[in-house]
């Protein structure tokens, strides 16, 4: 009993005992049955993970974000399985992580019966995980007007999505700050997209304009419709992204962007859920990660006397 007490529920018992367990279970090469602990405690070991996104606007994102999930996972001996809406009902698991939740996506929410947490953030007090958005796209106009630019367009996310309201919504408040008017553009979150409406609006933006966008994929369709019109980057317009994931190194020159730490967002996703499931349950509020600069060849250096 007291080798099973330490390794199903080691929180109820000393240290000391904890440690002359562990080690005769080390000399013996003892490996505990993770399959019967899960049968004692009325568990799966499972977590399912939902996308409720197109994964060919997303993908290299989301190979970080697993990666970081199935490490916390892992940790506690649970396995992650990849599932579709349309399979919500197949098969048993401990906890739900969701991402790419829609405005319209939260009403099915409330028939699922099992611990859930999400990816991204949200206005409908659920528990998440997510990068200040805010905080993110704030920082990135702040930025463009440190390099001197003297125009400043935002090209957003065209969905009902907090996630992508947050970030057009640190742009108008520098913009603001910096009392300069807003220029938004909406449109999906495809180059080929940010391409033609950039070049489509060309003749709108003069030079000194520099473009933040809402993420690194419609960033290089920017750079790409700049580059065509004959505009120089970075002298004459710049370019900053947002997720800082492959992308933002495909293009020449590379994307000036803000990054996410997306590896550490997921552990920590991962983590949550994990702390849930155990407090059957119970609350756990959100986790909003710093997002982080990274300069690079499509903005010139900030300049001297220029507001921040």
């Amino acid at each position: 009993m007291t080798v099973s007490r330490v390794i199903n529920h080691p929180e109820k018992v000393t240290k000391e005992l904890r440690d002359l367990v562990y080690a005769a279970m080390s000399e013996l090469n003892y490996q505990p049955n993770f399959a019967a602990k899960a049968l004692a405690n009325n568990r799966t070991q499972i977590v399912k993970l939902f996308i409720l996104e197109r994964m060919d606007t997303v993908e290299p994102y989301y190979m970080n974000l697993l990666a970081g999930l199935a490490d916390a996972l892992d940790e506690k001996n649970y396995a992650l399985q990849l599932m579709t809406k349309n399979s919500l009902d197949v098969g048993t698991c401990d906890g739900y992580v969701v991402t790419g939740m829609r405005n319209k996506d939260y009403g099915w929410l409330e028939t699922v019966e099992k611990p859930i947490v999400l990816y991204g953030e949200n206005q409908m007090g659920l528990d998440y995980v997510d990068t200040d958005n805010i905080l993110g796209t704030r920082t990135s106009t702040n930025y463009a007007f440190a390099c001197g630019y003297t125009t400043v367009v935002f090209v957003g996310i065209n969905l009902p999505d907090s996630f992508a309201e947050s970030r057009e919504k640190g742009y108008t408040l520098a913009m603001a700050a910096h009392h300069a008017p807003p220029k938004v553009f909406q449109m999906d979150n495809r180059s080929h997209i940010s391409d033609q409406v950039i070049t489509k609006h060309f003749a709108e933006f003069p030079q000194n304009t520099c473009f933040v966008c809402a993420s690194d994929r419609l960033a290089i369709g920017v750079e790409r419709a700049v580059q065509h019109q004959g505009g120089q980057i970075p002298d004459d317009y710049g370019v900053i992204g947002f997720d800082g994931v492959f992308l933002d190194r495909i293009g020449s020159p590379q994307l000036t962007t803000i990054r996410q730490p997306v590896q550490k967002m997921g552990y920590e996703t991962g983590r949550m859920v994990l702390h849930k499931i155990e407090e059957n349950g119970a609350p756990q509020g959100h986790e909003v990660f710093v997002p982080t600069l990274v300069p690079r060849g499509t903005t010139r250096p900030p300049q001297e006397g220029q507001p921040k």
